[in-house]
């Protein structure tokens, strides 16, 4: 009976990867995600390599029920998923016989174009064929190929304003579920995204932890995220409202005139908010404009067209998370999506950003899945802001857990929908364990900043194997 079970189970390795097969030996992510077992099984060295140029990709197993066997022959089928080939590139459906060298496949080829390819490799043993997988290659133009991406979520909350868990244990959760950056964003509060980032000042966390604030403006229904600026905004009404008041009515003063309908006291108040956070070099982002309270959007429509035609925000915060229950009755983010396509077609300039609002980690629908990818030089602040300003960001969504989607300029939406599927969720898994271990030093343990530490690296190391060293021309 053992022998039977072990044959079959010999067996089912060796078939094709199915679907069901997946769901059931890769666990979804806290993103919804899940690991293909392909790139479960085996490493694609390198996964993103320059467009219009050849590069050497390697094919490795990881494990021994998945190990090239002597005697058998390979050959990958080729598809671009997008453009075919028109100077040289591989012809689609042509099968490129490979053979085993150090227990790899390697091959070398001219990846054509801005594009996902897709790589079939079959194998025939003792006359038969079968599928060992589908593997996948994203070619990438030099601008965006220098850069990488992050993600993060700009927006949530601690029990320092209307949250449960504590500023830390907000910081360490955002690393469990993937994220390269975060900022905590308390009502009304700076202090509290501070607190975040001491709470790691000592441990290698490959976490970058930045600080933020919801501002909420005296008689100013808009909620503004204040996303890495150096100081706090609240504190500047909080401590003289009178000082605050002649300001906004000065930039009232000087403004030029508006529509009818629109408020000028609030119009003035977002411009004041938004200039005193470049002041201290953050990003002014405008939050979940079509949010409903009170049976009713938050922002009367008249003042949402003038800041959309004035472009007074930073960015927009395109995807939002909100309980299931509220999506439901009221689905804002398809709202604004659809605001965001008009405007863009209008011509504007509207740079986006997905985000949580998570109000209690772990008992959030949104969280680990609203998140915003920035394609970015480094992770360094300005690198990030400046990331989203230049329109080189898109919002993520994944609201029931199981397909994401992505927002933004299409051709960074089209990358991103290969980065979900095929680097962030190797990505995610090697996160977990660093972001539980954060949660368990902010609780006192001892032991975890040293864990810590021994898991520096590992991210960074993932994509170093995914992204191809250009060559010289």
């Amino acid at each position: 009976m053992r022998r039977s079970l072990t044959l079959l189970a010999a067996t089912a390795l060796a078939a094709p990867l199915t679907m069901a097969a997946s769901s059931l030996l890769c666990p979804k992510l806290p993103s919804g995600a899940q690991v293909r077992q392909e790139n479960r099984f085996f490493d694609v060295r390198p996964r993103i390599v320059p467009a219009n140029r050849e590069s050497t990709v390697e094919i490795v197993p990881l494990h021994e029920h998945v190990q090239f066997q002597q005697g058998c022959t390979y050959e990958f089928t080729y598809a671009p998923m997008l453009s075919l080939p028109q100077h040289g590139g591989w012809a689609p459906g042509r099968k490129i016989a490979v053979v085993p060298e150090n227990g790899r496949l390697r091959f070398t080829a001219f990846f054509e174009g801005e594009q996902e390819h897709a790589l079939v490799l079959e194998s025939t043993c003792n006359g038969k064929k079968r599928t060992v997988g589908h593997f996948r290659v994203y070619s990438l133009a030099d601008d965006l190929y220098g850069l990488r991406p992050y993600k993060g979520d700009f927006h949530m909350h601690s029990h320092y304003s209307d949250g449960v868990e504590s500023p830390a244990y907000v910081a360490g959760a955002c690393r469990r579920a993937g994220f390269h950056f975060m900022a905590l964003t308390d009502h009304r509060n700076y202090a509290a995204s501070i607190k975040a980032k001491e709470a790691f000042s000592s441990v290698a966390a490959d976490l970058r932890i930045y600080p933020g604030e919801e501002v909420h403006s005296p008689d100013n229904p808009v909620h503004i995220v204040s996303f890495g600026a150096d100081a706090g905004i609240t504190e500047l009404y909080r401590n003289d409202d009178a000082a605050y008041r002649k300001e906004v009515a000065a930039l009232m003063e000087s403004l030029p005139a508006t529509p009818a309908g629109v408020n000028r006291f609030q119009y003035a108040a977002c411009k004041w908010v938004g200039d005193r956070i470049r002041e201290r070099n953050g990003l002014a982002m405008f939050c979940h404009p079509y949010w409903v309270t009170g049976n009713r959007n938050n922002v009367d429509e008249a003042l949402l067209d003038h800041i959309f035609a004035t472009g007074i925000f930073d960015a927009l915060e395109l995807i939002s998370g909100d309980s299931r229950e509220s999506m439901v009755a009221n689905d804002i983010n398809a709202l604004q999506v659809a605001r965001y396509a008009e405007e863009r077609a209008k011509g504007r300039r509207v740079a986006v950003c997905g985000i949580s609002d998570t109000h209690g980690i772990e008992h959030s629908d949104a969280f680990g899945r609203f998140f915003t990818v920035c394609f970015a030089a480094s992770l360094d602040l300005p690198d990030l802001i400046g990331a989203v300003r230049d329109l080189r960001s898109v919002a993520v969504e994944c609201p029931a857990g199981d397909i994401q989607r992505s927002y933004g300029p299409f051709r960074l939406v089209r990358y991103t929908h290969f980065l979900l599927r095929e680097v962030f969720p190797q990505h995610d898994e090697l996160c977990f364990e660093e972001g539980r271990l954060m949660i368990q030093h902010a609780s006192g343990d001892t032991q975890a900043a040293a864990q810590i530490a021994a898991l520096h690296g590992r991210t960074t190391a993932l994509y170093d194997r995914c992204w191809a060293t250009i060559p010289a021309r």
